[in-house]
């Protein structure tokens, strides 16, 4: 089991910065378009396979509930098990996405599910069984020194209402959040646990 999780993290890390890359150079050549398709067709496998599997989170389109760098534990879960307000992790055209259920569309016969990253103005296309993966359980730190469980989040207080407002208008503040939050957790890391 160490060697699929060591398997994966590099995996997921390759995979993780394509998209970044993407953004700033264009399209992704064939190499690496097939090794993040593998390396998420492997993470996939792992949950279907063993029930679980830990992954390290990239992307900020969680900010400030999952930060990058944070290490997330997922566990399977059946699509009628998943309610409003929990993280879920699907895959979809080769990548992976942890993205707060906002709510459920389809019919009887073909339920899914409507997502959205927390700090992303606009909802994603609806998730089917398919490509649902599991729940996210419990987020780690990067630094390693706070560990929290997970709870569905169904109605934020203002403050971080607030926060995720002015995130979602400006990538730059984004920038500043996550500089931020670094320097918070290297500080306060003898007193507090994971700030995410």
């Amino acid at each position: 089991m160490p060697a699929v999780k060591f398997l994966l993290a590099r995996a997921a890390a390759a995979s993780a910065e394509k998209p970044h890359r993407q953004l700033r150079s264009g399209l992704m050549n064939r190499s690496e378009s097939v090794s993040t398709t593998l390396a998420c067709s492997l993470a996939g496998e792992v949950v279907r396979t063993f029930g679980e599997v830990r992954l390290r989170v990239f992307g900020t389109s969680m900010v400030p509930s999952i930060l990058p760098g944070d290490l997330i534990s997922v566990q399977s879960a059946a699509l009628a098990g998943i309610f409003s307000g929990e993280i879920v992790l699907y895959s979809r055209e080769g990548r992976l996405f942890a993205h707060r259920v906002v709510g459920r569309a389809g019919s009887h016969d073909d339920p899914r599910l409507l997502t959205r990253g927390d700090r992303l103005s606009h909802n994603d296309p609806p998730v089917s069984s398919s490509e649902l993966l599991g729940r996210v359980t419990s987020v780690q730190c990067g630094d390693g020194r706070g560990h929290r469980q997970l709870r569905r989040a169904v109605h934020p207080n203002a403050w971080e209402q607030m926060i995720v407002r002015v995130l979602r208008t400006s990538d730059r503040a984004t920038y500043l959040y996550l500089r931020l939050a670094v320097h918070w957790r290297t500080y306060f890391s003898r007193r507090a646990s994971c700030q995410a």
